[in-house]
């Protein structure tokens, strides 16, 4: 049987042979078609693009099927409502947190070992989860251990004596004893009516540290615009006395002028004056407390390292300092004066203080800038509860925890205002409280006696008089720090130790001030040339910058020049020491 469809398809021809030769034929016509070419080839060109998008759609629902719903929605942008891969893994983590981890379970020491591990060993998810929560609290004691590790080491750091400013103290020490020039009286008896002559404007420095002296007194008067009017009374212990005296006798900072007192020469500095501090220095417990293990009792996994880091500022050795006090004894140092500004030794002088004279205190005694508001949320966000113990009743009761707080290190003193006041009794009365207490109404030094002791007595000041926190604060605003007229590097980061931040030394040893810091061997060579009487030098020599006396006399006697020992007249070999521009005479070098 043959098929034939005519071209036109209107007709079909069914043709078949039969068994005796003749072939039949059966004509069959199709009705009209009512489909065109046009729709025919749209159809065939929609289906076209649909199939393959079947095609694909099976084939995920397929993988779908397969693999547990998890690959198709993920390819198809779509989320899976259940959320039973993450609620299982919740579910797990936190029972490994209720449980305690398994003894002897080994850890890897990072990330890759852990995945490593996870592959040869086929860990369940309980094992896994037991690992990494074994992994991330050994790493987070390792790293609280080694934080509070550093702020241990820059405490004792902060509180020691670089090897440059010691050696200093010594050779100036020496020089006291060897040169008269270095004892000669300051200031000279002609000036000594000046000391208390209220028309000038006086300063008053306490320290043991003669390097940050220098640079206190000398950023003043070289940013004052009348240093002839400045009077500087700066006030050291007994060890540092002649040191101290030996600088500012052989460095003058003329015109303005310069006292030099140690503690022992205040006939007012008596035991039976000073009881409280008498007992502060002397207390065992007290030296103990700064002066012991700082670790020792401390609930490391319970404080933050700034609160730890605050702890250590509050046990620095300098707070059980007679020096540190000396300030709340004012009116009785300096009965003769009316008004004074005392300044602290870490701070640096960018302007003139002049106007703090001009400043109407009314009626208040301490002129001082509050630290409660400003832009340095760390620095100027000072209020009494961070400084007090409110838990305590007697803190609670008579002091709110939410008043503004001062600050020290730059403050105008009205001495005559002061003098009506029972500030030094009110200040010792509480010291007294604190120690009976054992230390638990405040721990922080000097300021929360004077916090207490001045209530109502202080008057604001504008902050640009006196910029804090360049010792501790690191993202100091540059631009403010040359805005202010002082800036305080308070904290441990203290400009001449190693510790200070990089970024905000140059303010401290900038301009002359840098000679200062050569003296002190802060540089590690120096040139050092000795200038006989008749005008020849011997030398320069290069020493390094700790480089004593005793052993610069060597040098120069081992080169000294033949047949001028006893010529010219001179008795004794004699001569000046010159390091840079700085002279220093020897009456004599045998």
């Amino acid at each position: 049987m043959q098929l034939h469809i005519s071209p036109s398809m209107r007709s079909i021809t069914i043709s078949s042979s039969s068994s005796n030769g003749f072939i039949d034929l059966m004509k069959i016509k199709v009705a009209a078609r009512h489909i065109s070419y046009r729709t025919l080839f749209h159809t065939i060109l929609i289906l076209a693009f649909l199939l393959p998008f079947v095609f694909i759609l099976t084939a995920l629902v397929t993988l779908e099927d397969c693999l547990g719903r998890r690959l198709g929605p993920r390819l198809l942008g779509r989320v899976d409502d259940s959320g039973r891969l993450v609620k299982d893994f919740y579910k797990i983590l936190n029972q490994v947190n209720k449980e305690e981890i398994p003894d002897g379970l080994k850890l890897p020491d990072s990330y890759n070992q852990l995945v490593s591990e996870i592959k040869s060993n086929q860990y369940d998810a309980k094992t896994f989860a037991f690992m990494l929560r074994a992994m991330l609290e050994k790493f987070e004691k390792e790293i609280r251990e080694s934080k509070f590790a550093e702020l241990m080491n820059k405490h004792f750091a902060a509180s020691s004596i670089p090897k440059g400013i010691h050696c200093l103290s010594l050779r100036l020490t020496d020089e006291y004893s060897s040169n008269a020039l270095a004892r000669k009286q300051l200031p000279s008896p002609e000036l000594l009516p000046l000391l208390s002559d209220n028309s000038y404007h006086h300063f008053v420095l306490s320290t043991d540290n003669i390097l940050a002296a220098s640079v206190v007194v000398t950023s003043t008067v070289q940013s004052s615009l009348k240093p002839e009017k400045i009077v500087f009374h700066v006030i050291t212990d007994k060890k540092t006395y002649a040191g101290m005296h030996s600088w500012f006798a052989l460095n003058s900072v003329s015109p303005a002028i310069v006292e030099v007192k140690g503690v022992h020469q205040f006939d007012w500095l008596t035991r039976e004056n000073v009881p409280v501090l008498e007992a502060v220095e002397n207390s065992n417990g007290i030296r103990n407390y700064y002066h012991g293990n700082h670790i020792a009792g401390a609930n490391l996994s319970t404080t933050t390292p700034r609160m730890f880091a605050s702890k250590l500022q509050a046990r620095s050795p300098k707070y059980i300092s007679l020096l540190n006090h000396l300030r709340i004894y004012l009116p009785e140092l300096f009965p003769n004066l009316d008004k004074v500004v005392f300044l602290d030794d870490d701070i640096v002088i960018q302007r003139d203080l002049s106007p703090l004279w001009e400043i109407d205190l009314e009626g208040k005694v301490n002129g001082a800038v509050e630290t409660c508001k400003g832009e340095d949320e760390w620095v100027m966000s000072k209020h009494f509860k961070n400084y007090f113990n409110f838990s305590h009743p007697l803190i609670a009761k008579n002091l709110n925890p939410d008043e503004c707080a001062w600050a020290y290190g730059m403050n105008i003193f009205d001495l005559r205002a002061w003098r009506k006041t029972n500030i030094r009794e009110t200040y010792h009365s509480w010291l007294k409280q604190n120690l009976k207490s054992n230390l638990t109404m405040w721990k922080l030094g000097t300021l929360p006696p004077a916090l207490i002791a001045f209530k109502g007595h202080v008057h604001p000041i504008d902050p640009s008089w006196h910029m804090l926190g360049l010792g501790y604060q690191n993202n100091t605003d540059i631009e403010n720090v040359k805005r202010a007229a002082v800036i305080h590097y308070n904290g441990q980061s203290k400009p001449w130790l190693q510790i200070g931040f990089e970024h905000l030394r140059p303010f401290w040893t900038k301009s002359e001030v840098g000679d200062s810091l050569k003296m002190a061997g802060v540089q590690d060579q120096l040139e050092i040339k000795f200038r006989l009487t008749d005008g020849s030098d011997i030398g320069p020599k290069t020493f390094p910058a700790a480089t004593s006396v005793a052993t610069l006399k060597e040098s120069i006697l081992s080169q000294w020049p033949k047949g001028k020992e006893f010529g010219a007249g001179l008795d004794n070999k004699a001569g000046e020491l010159l390091i840079g521009d700085r002279q220093w005479h020897f009456a004599h070098l045998s």
